[in-house]
């Protein structure tokens, strides 16, 4: 017995003697080995410019800064999603909004639109019988006229032979007076008056030119016309407008058809008088839907004695205490909203406490005050993302992942593919802009437009050579190359409503450049500029490739875009300082 406790004993402490010279060794070897997964797994980034992704630590190629450790990969995320550091979340300053229902009748709604003639104030002058104008006294477009004033002179073979037949009448006038009667009607048919026609009778001599005399006051809207040319009885010569009154048409979305009525008082502001506000009153709401844009046509009559407004030129009308059978709609602020041509997105956050986002498409009803309405897209209690929207944009791209300007996704880029500074092969992966909701407009408009992006290259230059002087000149060469873009080529309400939009605020940060005398401030309104020049180019096109490219650093770090026509990169928002810092995010076509 006592020899089996002995070989017992033996073998307990042989068994603490290997776990402790052996178990610890493995306890070790596993953790040594988790280490190495680890080291393999781990992937650096520099905090200042986080599209660097590289498998082994070293120095930043755009800033030369040591590189970090990346956070955590995105595993367990869905397709569209992607995640941010902490670190890059603040850099960016993102903040987040969660959506609710604001009240409608607390809100005033405002309403873009455009002044058009008042129709009920527009009269034709037409010519009351054949021949050829001899002499045309209008000498052109926009010319006020009055009532009575002698617009033509026109030579009439037929007038010339009626005017004979009343002589010939005159003379008969006692023995033959049904013919004398009937020979003064038809002159009366043709529109001479009683004293033009007795002057002829008693002068005796027949006018070989006639004159045509306005039967209306106003202002001439079209000459249809032109001295020499041969016309018809009946023919039109001119159309003319009386602007004393104008009419203000306004587009209505068929869900807040129920907030407006005739008679409702609606302020109206126009960029031509920034510091005015008119008034008027809704006079008509069209009874048909346009099916194509889904909205109503709404009409305020608008006094224009003292020639305020002129057709064609946007107005933005507002109307407050309204109130909806609905009771709520859904709304977001601005900033949360990214434009491309008929696209809006914006980006949601769909944890709560992870900086995790994903880009969400919305269909967007009418402005109302500083929010949007949300037709669809989004609901209730989601929290979006209301501030660093256009840098949270811009990691989706880096990532790969759906963006404002990529529906579907693309391919990570990654290490020296981040920096297009580099010249190399790998600029060819970079993924092409899908503008799939281009707004298409003739190609005159795209014409216009470019010469307003070729001046806008021209100040990018100046900026690239550190010279403000040129760039406040060519700012001013913007402001006059927008003037000339004829706003009559786009016959799509949608169209001119984004138009509108853009050409006010790519004037406003122009004209903010070309007043500034210092480069840093003119850098930074070259941010707003670039941010409007590129949704313009991305929604109409210019007929010519150009490259989106973004500055990580630019914008106290928040980072910024603007264009270029050449891919190799050269900052405008640092200069000489750090010509290539930057990369090509995308290309449109």
């Amino acid at each position: 017995m006592k020899k089996y406790i002995i070989y017992i004993g033996i073998l307990a402490v042989g068994l603490v003697l290997g776990w402790v010279l052996f178990g610890n060794s493995s306890n070790k070897e596993t953790e040594h080995d988790h280490d190495e997964t680890m080291e393999i797994n781990q992937m650096w980034t520099c905090s200042m410019h986080p599209q660097i992704m590289k498998s082994e630590p070293g120095n930043c190629p755009i800033c030369g800064m040591e590189l970090i450790p990346a956070a955590s990969g995105a595993d367990g995320l869905l397709a569209d999603q992607f995640k941010l550091t902490e670190n890059a979340m603040a850099l960016a300053n993102v903040q987040t909004t969660i959506v609710g229902n604001g009240k409608a009748n607390s809100n005033a709604i405002k309403l873009s639109g455009k002044i058009v003639e008042n129709e009920e104030s527009n009269a034709v002058q037409v010519s009351y019988f054949s021949g050829r104008i001899e002499r045309l006294n209008v000498s052109f477009t926009g010319e006020e006229i009055r009532k009575g004033q002698l617009l033509a002179t026109i030579y009439s073979p037929e007038l010339y032979a009626a005017q004979q037949e009343l002589l010939t009448a005159s003379s008969l006038k006692e023995s033959q007076p049904a013919l004398y009667k009937a020979v003064r009607n038809k002159l009366k048919l043709w529109k001479l008056s009683e004293n033009q026609i007795n002057n002829i009778e008693t002068s005796g001599k027949v006018l070989e030119n006639f004159p045509v005399y306005a039967t209306v006051s106003g202002t001439v809207s079209e000459k249809l016309v032109e001295q020499g040319e041969s016309i018809k009885q009946g023919q039109p010569l001119l159309k003319i407008t009386n602007l004393n009154t104008v009419w203000a048409n306004f587009d209505v979305y068929e869900n807040q058809i129920d907030l407006f009525k005739k008679g409702q008082e609606v302020s109206i502001t126009t960029n031509a008088y920034p510091n005015k506000e008119f008034k008027g009153s809704v006079s008509f709401i069209d009874p048909s839907l346009n099916t194509r844009t889904r909205t109503v046509k709404l009409r305020v009559v608008l006094n224009n004695s003292k020639n305020n407004f002129k057709p064609g030129m946007f107005v933005e009308g507002k109307i407050d205490g309204v109130s909806s059978s609905k009771g709520e709609v859904l709304s977001i602020p601005s900033t949360a909203i990214l434009w491309t041509g008929e696209r809006s997105v914006v980006y949601v956050k769909p944890y709560p406490n992870e900086p995790i986002f994903e880009m969400r498409e919305i269909r967007l009803g009418n402005p109302i005050g500083e929010n949007h309405e949300v037709l669809s897209g989004l609901e209730n209690g989601y929290e979006i993302v209301t501030n660093g929207t256009f840098t949270i944009d811009a990691a989706a791209q880096l990532q790969g992942k759906k963006s404002m300007m990529n529906q579907e996704g693309g391919k990570t880029m990654t290490g020296h593919e981040g920096h297009l500074g580099m010249e190399t092969s790998t600029t060819k992966k970079i993924e092409h802009s899908k503008i799939n909701e281009r707004i298409k407009v003739p190609l005159k408009f795209q014409d216009q437009l470019k010469n307003v992006f070729e001046n806008y290259i021209s100040l990018k230059d100046a900026l690239v050579n550190d010279d403000p002087k040129k760039a406040k000149i060519v700012a001013t060469s913007i402001v006059k190359s927008l003037e000339k873009i004829d706003m009559k080529l786009l016959s799509d309400n949608n169209a001119h409503n984004h138009w509108m939009t853009l050409q006010r605020q790519i004037k406003t940060a122009a004209n903010l450049i070309a007043s500034e005398t210092g480069i840093k401030q003119q850098r930074k309104d070259f941010e707003q500029l670039s941010s409007h020049i590129i949704s313009a180019v991305e929604s109409f096109g210019i007929n010519e490739k150009v490259y989106r490219q973004f500055c990580p650093m630019a914008d106290d770090n928040n980072g910024s875009y603007w264009l270029s026509k050449e891919e190799k990169v050269l900052n405008p928002y640092f200069g000489k300082a750090m010509h290539n810092c930057g990369n090509v995010t995308s290309i449109i076509e």
